[in-house]
């Protein structure tokens, strides 16, 4: 038995239906949710990149004086301050798609912030990661692909991440050179991972040109500003997929962008993206002709990527095999607060780390997936094997029982099974439901069943 429609809608292209919102019933609701969803992409971000940037600054300046120890007490309380802002970036990336109407929007913004994955592994990312999202993504989820490749290539989190502010061209200026060396990450990433794909057609060469190509790429540590900085490119021109970009006189961000627009634009990407996204929001192994469908639409509108969304919507195995895909710890939270109607003051105490919270942060680390810390740059797995596990299950069982504990006063078991699933549950999760002991197992039941940990 297949899903109804409006649940497909709000579980595999959202985060689950939600009893106090309707849900959307067809692909156009899931556009306007799109557009309007880029309509309030500030929601994210908390303090500014210059504040951060400066909190980081300081701690550096600091750690650097601190010859006699005397600055530990000041290095320590900095310190705190940027940990404290990064468990706020993490609490509203949780909270953010428990409450938002537009879940297809929120879901499309999880896969662009692991399409271009950073993580917040040291003091410094930490302090950057949080403003990467709210800068680099959602500004451009209703946009062309170029713009955001443009913005996440550019951010100070993803050349933080992957050491571009240490490159250096093996031919600059060697005072400013300072013993900076060659470095090939963002140049390898972008090619295999945000634009061609591992597969594609393209040599050892390509990356290196185009890591001396994106010398000169770095930003202020005093404010977080991206800037580019001649003395550290290498002179002369470089040869990237059959393409030359500079030479012509002084090296320039002009040809960075350049290469960019145009890994944006090839063939290769087309084929790529389509099959990641068709890849996360349909099945771990997608039918061929959706991808294709949308490797053409991609092609045609020269990565308008509301065309290609349109090409997923409109294809009709996007609307079959329900329950394809397992949900991922982050997707399973969320949707499990949505289920049981979260109001405001539930998800501040689903966020709350501390004592007496439902502690969501921790559940989903519990689960194998920290929220702003992704593996590497290749993002969170998407196979169901990657999330099946004995540990993961458990780490569910438990969140599920937490939940339904909680919310036990409020949620009937019964009505739970339609507000969760539309009537999809199977005789067993509905025995299950209707028959517990008590009502918080009831709630517990439905959240754990493998039709709601499914989408």
């Amino acid at each position: 038995m297949n899903a109804p429609r409006h649940m497909i809608a709000a579980a595999r292209f959202g985060y689950g239906l939600h009893p106090g919102q309707r849900a959307p019933q067809d692909a156009a609701d899931l556009m306007e949710g799109v557009f309007a969803g880029a309509d309030v992409s500030g929601a994210l971000g908390g303090e500014p990149l210059e504040t951060r940037a400066g909190l980081f600054n300081r701690f550096v300046e600091l750690r650097r004086t601190n010859k006699d120890n005397s600055n530990r007490p000041k290095m320590k309380k900095l310190n705190k301050r940027i940990g404290d802002i990064y468990r706020a970036d993490v609490a509203r990336r949780i909270a953010q798609p428990i409450a938002s109407p537009h879940g297809f929007y929120e879901r499309l913004a999880w896969f662009w912030g692991d399409h271009f994955a950073v993580a917040a592994n040291t003091i410094q990312q930490k302090a950057y990661t949080g403003r990467f999202e709210a800068d680099a993504i959602r500004p451009h989820i209703a946009g062309r692909f170029s713009d955001m490749l443009r913005a996440s290539s550019l951010h100070p989190a993803m050349l933080l991440f992957l050491n571009q502010n240490r490159s250096a061209g093996p031919n600059a200026d060697k005072s400013q050179r300072r013993n900076r060396g060659l470095n090939e990450n963002l140049a390898r990433e972008i090619i295999e991972l945000h634009t061609l794909g591992v597969g594609a057609d393209y040599t050892q060469t390509d990356v290196r040109q185009f890591a001396e190509l994106l010398t000169g790429l770095t930003f202020r540590r005093q404010d977080g500003e991206q800037v580019f900085r001649p003395g550290l490119a290498e002179p002369g021109a470089e040869t990237v997929l059959g393409r030359t970009y500079g030479g012509a006189g002084k090296a320039s961000l002009d040809d960075i962008l350049a290469a960019l627009d145009d890994m944006a634009n090839h063939p290769a990407t087309a084929r790529h993206i389509a099959w990641k996204l068709a890849r996360h929001f349909i099945a771990d192994d997608p039918p061929e002709d959706l991808v294709r469908s949308m490797e053409r639409a991609f092609t045609r509108s020269r990565g308008d990527l509301p065309a290609v969304y349109e090409a997923m919507l409109d294809h009709p195995e996007s609307w079959e095999s329900y329950g394809a895909k397992v949900k991922q710890p982050f997707d399973f939270v969320v949707s499990s607060l949505r289920a049981v109607g979260a109001r405001e003051r539930d998800v501040a105490m689903a966020v709350r780390r501390k004592r007496g919270g439902l502690r969501a942060p921790q559940r989903i680390k519990g689960m194998n997936q920290s929220v702003y810390q992704p593996p590497g740059p290749h993002g969170w797995p998407e196979e169901a094997e990657a999330w099946i596990t004995p540990q993961g299950l458990a780490e569910r069982l438990e969140w599920a029982s937490v939940l339904g504990r909680y919310t036990e006063g409020r949620v009937d078991p019964r009505g739970l099974l339609d507000d969760a699933l539309a009537g999809h549950a199977s005789e067993e999760t509905r025995f299950a439901a209707t028959r517990a002991a008590e009502r918080w197992e009831g709630i517990a039941f439905v959240l754990a069943s493998p039709e709601f940990n499914r989408r």
